[in-house]
């Protein structure tokens, strides 16, 4: 009973010490968290596209997938931003099953916490280093924020989070994009209710200290479908649905209002070969509304190098260990055809 304390976890100054920044990547950054927020505040007419594997679990992988992305984006730079997703922890339903490179930095290895801390700003950093993409992770532990604060140009709550107290005043502090997944229960009020809270400034306890937060004017929504009571998946990306949420969004007086559809989970059903045909609908309902065309500011997509999943154990490269992703040819197909459409 009880718990049982293994070790001391690293503080979030000694890990960034040890693993530093440098001055370079910190320009790159700077420029790209701009052109990110410009494309959310509309100061240019940029489409966000969040994509890559559904968690990161090999470095090497990871890094070949995101120098294929950098080669990607100069091919759609007019267009598109693509933010590389490195989700370094994963929310499991029941508890059960891998909880990300951050629980362990080996999936066939035991849980090593502060081992999986140093590796996921490792990973981070060499990605940002080699592509000059800084990437999206998702929030799990807000306390573990400051370990990647300076690499992270996105950050995603997920379906489970998205009405926690913790993860929502932590957004309200930070200075990038902060996307808000409507819960699994399809309840998108929820969703407004997380963004209206992290637009706003709070006094709360974070990371030891008392701490007052600005309030973060580009948190926003992710669609990720819904699941019904007998676990059937309800897909949120219809017109009708883009049209109820963009709506919400002005009745609501929320700033820069921007929806960001997650072509995944469920709203795929997790047949993730249908994520191409979900974005393409997306687009297709934005030509046929300017309200659409205004808020839709993005897509998320789970993408990697091999499409489909495997179990741990089979040990393909590049290939997820969680839910099953796009292959890169179909995922350079599609990016090219995004762009197209706009």
């Amino acid at each position: 009973m009880g718990f049982q304390y293994i070790q001391e976890i690293p503080s979030a100054d000694s890990i960034r010490e040890a693993l530093p920044l440098t001055e370079n990547l910190k320009q790159v950054k700077q420029a790209r968290d701009k052109e990110i927020r410009d494309a959310l505040d509309r100061t240019n007419d940029k489409f966000l596209l969040i994509i890559g594997p559904c968690s990161a679990h090999h470095e090497d992988a990871v890094c070949e997938y995101i120098s294929r992305l950098a080669k990607l984006q100069e091919q759609v730079v007019d267009k598109i931003v693509i933010i590389p997703r490195i989700y370094t922890n994963k929310p499991r339903t029941t508890g059960e099953g891998y909880k990300g490179m951050v629980h362990q930095p080996d999936p066939q290895k035991e849980p090593n916490i502060a081992e999986g801390i140093k590796a996921i700003r490792q990973m981070h950093l060499r990605a940002l280093r080699e592509s000059h993409l800084s990437s999206a992770d998702e929030m799990l532990y807000p306390n573990n924020t400051p370990y990647l604060e300076d690499l992270l140009s996105y950050v995603a709550i997920g379906a489970r989070s998205v009405e926690n107290q913790q993860h929502r005043l932590t957004a309200s502090g930070m200075d990038i994009p902060i996307g808000m997944k409507n819960p699994t229960s399809g309840d998108t009020e929820v969703m407004i209710n997380s963004i209206y809270a992290a637009q706003r400034s709070h006094v709360f306890v974070y990371t030891h200290w008392e701490v007052r937060t600005s309030g973060n004017p580009y948190a926003h929504a992710i669609l990720r479908g819904a699941v019904d009571f007998y676990g059937h998946s309800i897909p949120n990306y219809h017109y009708d649905n883009l049209m109820r949420v963009a709506e919400t969004y002005i009745e609501r007086g929320l700033v820069n209002p921007a929806i960001i559809i997650d072509t995944n989970h469920a709203n795929s059903d997790k047949h993730y070969d249908e994520q191409p045909r979900i974005g393409m609908e997306v687009m297709q309902s934005r030509k046929h509304s300017p309200l659409l065309k205004d808020m839709v500011r993005g897509l998320m997509v789970e993408s990697y190098l091999v499409g489909g999943a495997q179990k741990v154990y089979e040990n393909v490269y590049g290939k997820s260990i969680t839910d099953p992703c796009l292959g890169w040819e179909a995922t350079e197909v599609f990016v090219k055809q995004l762009a197209d459409s706009l």
